[in-house]
This record gives C-alpha cells, structure tokens and sequence, in this order.
C-alpha cells in the first residue's frame, strides 16, 4: 500500500481499496463521499487514483515532437493555410512552440482595411507629441545645466569638475533622444506590421509583439 502522507499517499489520490479508508474505520459503499477524520481519506472507488494520478492541468499548451520534426511535419501541413502566403514552414512553427516567436491566428481584415486611415492620422499626432515632449525635456535638462554651472563657477569649481558635468549632461541629453527615437520607431514599425498583417504570420520580435498587441490588439490575435 502507498506510505502514509508519501508520494502516492491515498489521502492525496484516493483509496487503494473500494468504498475503504486507509485506516479502515469506514468501509462499505454506504459511507460513500465520507473523508475520515482519522486518516484524512476519501471512502470512493479505487480507479480515481488513476484519474487523479493523470490529471494534470497545463501551464500552456503542448505539441509532441513526432508530430514537428520527420521528413514531414504533419503538424505544420495541418495548420497550413490556403494561401500561398499562409504556408507555415516547419522552422517558424518550431520557434512558435519553443517561444521563440509568436504566430496571428486571426486578423478582422475588414475592419483593419476600414481603420487604417484613422490609426495613422492617430499615430502622427502621437510622434508629434513624443517629439515635443522630448524638446521639453531637452530644455529643462540644459536649462538646468546651465543653472548647475553658474553655480559651480560661484563655488570656485576645478575646471575637471566642470568638465564631468558637462559630459553628464551630454549623456543625459543623448538619452532623452534616444528613448523617444526608440519609441517612435518602435510605433511606426507596430503600424508598418499592421498593414502586412495576415493569418499563420510569425513574428520573432517579442517588443514588436507586444507593442503591436498593445496598440491593435483588438484586430487580431
């Protein structure tokens, strides 16, 4: 019999017997459904164990190796469109399952064709914003800066002194644009991918995808 409070304890996948506790206090069909207070066990059939033992939810879903790799993939040729665009190659289903990539099942095409002017009169207000917001940042940082040194040369500063700052001030500007460059590169390439959007389409870059996602989620999935 399993051990007690072990791998395969009765308490956790049921009794080894029909209609009997571990410790036997409770046996018969009539007691069925009682959990004894003794040993913590179920009083139901034997075969439950089985099912408790296989019954295992997943934290995502599966695909068995014979199926992706062979001379052919059958899983692949299953999953495979009727468009010569929606030819799914074995290597882009194998970077989907390993997640590598990320693959559209679904794409509203007739709503996206209808949006799409809007979406992107949308997102050149949307750089413009970022760019002045960026110019803002910009000015304030050198408004700062320029504040930083007057005092400094006030404070009798060493001239290295005054050169280190000069150069932090040269990388905190050289961040500001490259973050807004890097987002409003990212939104066009999000919108660029919009238009070329399709069923069975894999895109490896997870930041595009989840840009993507954020931005137009609601025109495909």
């Amino acid at each position: 019999r399993p051990e007690k409070d072990g791998l395969f304890c009765e308490k956790i996948f049921g009794p080894t017997k029909d209609w009997e506790c571990y410790c036997g206090k409770y046996k018969r069909v009539r007691f069925k459904g009682i959990t004894c207070e003794r040993c913590g066990v179920e009083v139901t059939r034997s075969k439950v164990r089985r099912e408790r033992m296989g019954h295992i939810v997943l934290a995502a879903p599966v695909a068995h190796i014979w199926y992706l790799r062979g001379t052919r993939s059958w899983l692949a040729y299953l999953l495979m469109g009727t468009d010569t665009k929606e030819e799914l190659k074995t290597k882009q289903l194998e970077k989907v399952i390993y997640f590598a990539a990320n693959m559209v099942t679904w794409v509203d095409s007739d709503r996206l064709h209808s949006d799409l002017p809007t979406l992107e009169a949308d997102l050149e207000d949307e750089i413009a914003e970022l760019q002045r917001e960026a110019e803002e940042r910009l000015a304030k940082r050198m408004t700062e800066h320029e504040k930083e040194l007057v005092e400094m040369e006030e404070q009798g500063a060493r001239e290295s002194e005054i050169r280190a700052k000069g150069r932090s001030y040269e990388r905190d500007s050289a961040f500001i644009k490259d973050r807004a460059a890097v987002e409003i590169d990212l939104a066009r390439r999000a919108l660029d991918e919009l238009h070329n959007l399709y069923p069975r389409r894999t895109i490896e870059d997870e930041l595009l995808w989840r840009e993507m996602k954020f931005r137009y989620g609601e025109y495909f999935d």
